[in-house]
């Protein structure tokens, strides 16, 4: 593609901040090497932003350089309005690429701030963000459209303070309608395994009680749904805009060095491991190929998402997990493998999505309105 003018967004103000460093770093080197302008622009753990010298892109910078913005040498702090004007007023006004992970660069809450300040960007819009973040959202919708879902509850943290004894009663009884009485606890709207916990005992009101407590310190939601015994985790990657021209990658599959993916074994070297090949019968794989699109339409995405998967090994059930808007872009990260074993090697999938935003912004023009067109 021609040369662009490319922002990328970093950091931000959630659990995984450090993961995006690493992602966003990552991809900005990436458009370089293709011939791109990429200026890095971090999002502190506070919420300010800061525009970074090309210095301060370069990988091998430890996460903790970047909680001093000053001495990187960055020109800052902005509020995220004159940072978004700042960015607007660029010649030729750049493309947004988010690389942010989590809560504020996952849930729509950015991508909302570039619908205001007129600015493309990449990835979901804004309602297919919310709503791929939001863990309970999600499950209503694809369970409501019949895609296979493990069974689940929601708790708020408005219900939690008003009567615990009462909420402890509820997830025991629905973990004794399980066949494996275990739970997994999570925060509605969070990434990276961040929050999450086995309750082996929901039988316990002090043990889940914990649980809940320590997820809804993350989140103001929480899901609390049927555990899992060591299933297989086998994950799609997902691109494009119209449905016409989705592609599907994968499925790769991840063996957690844990006794389920957490932050640690997602990111400490050497404790999990990942293939972009695993053994596969040909019926499931086309299951999870249609599934995962399936899950793509239906929240609206657009540009690239990540769709997770769980296979029971004793049955062999499949279970849509959850879709990730914009997932780990890491050189090792599972979503730009599986694009590579489709024909995107890191560099082309980066480029690959900023042509999808500009391609999108392109079939969604702004109209200007006077007063004339008032009703």
């Amino acid at each position: 593609m021609n040369p662009q003018n490319i922002a990328v967004l970093l950091g931000g103000p959630s659990a995984e901040h450090d993961v995006s460093l690493v992602s966003g770093r990552a991809i900005g080197e990436a458009l370089v090497q293709r011939g791109h302008a990429v200026t890095g622009w971090l999002i502190g753990l506070d919420g300010c932003w800061w525009k970074l010298p090309d210095s301060a892109m370069d990988r091998d910078l430890p996460a903790t350089a970047f909680d001093d913005p000053h001495a990187l040498g960055a020109k800052g702090p902005l509020s995220a309005g004159a940072a978004l004007q700042h960015i607007h007023d660029d010649e030729p006004t750049p493309v947004v690429f988010i690389a942010l992970h989590g809560p504020f660069g996952e849930d729509g809450t950015v991508q909302s701030l570039c619908e205001a300040a007129d600015l493309v960007y990449t990835g979901a819009g804004v309602a297919a963000s919310a709503v791929g973040m939001d863990k309970g959202l999600f499950r209503r919708l694809a369970k409501g459209l019949g895609m296979p879902m493990l069974p689940w509850i929601e708790i708020g943290s408005a219900e939690w303070n008003a009567d615990p004894h009462a909420v402890q009663r509820r997830v025991a009884e629905f973990s004794a309608s399980l066949p494996d009485h275990r739970v997994i606890v999570k925060p509605s709207r969070l990434g990276s395994s961040v929050g999450i916990a086995i309750v082996h005992h929901p039988d316990d009101p002090e043990y889940a009680g914990g649980a809940i407590v320590d997820a809804l310190g993350y989140d103001d939601a929480v899901i609390v749904e049927a555990y899992l015994d060591h299933p297989r985790e086998l994950e799609m990657s997902v691109v494009g805009n119209a449905p016409a021209d989705l592609e599907s990658f994968g499925p790769g599959e991840i063996f957690p060095g844990h006794e389920f993916y957490d932050y640690s074994a997602k990111y400490d070297d050497g404790v999990s491991r990942t293939t972009d090949s695993p053994d596969v019968p040909v019926e499931l794989r086309q299951r999870l190929h249609r599934v995962a699109r399936d899950a793509f339409l239906a929240i609206g995405g657009q540009g690239f998402a990540r769709v997770d998967f769980m296979v029971d090994r004793s049955s062999g059930e499949l279970y849509l997990n959850e879709i990730n808007t914009i997932p780990g872009f890491t050189p090792i990260s599972l979503f730009p493998v599986l694009c590579r074993a489709g024909g995107y090697d890191f560099g082309a999938i980066s480029e690959h999505i900023v042509e999808l935003a500009i391609e999108r912004a392109a079939t969604r023009p702004r109209r200007v309105l006077t007063r004339a067109d008032l009703p």
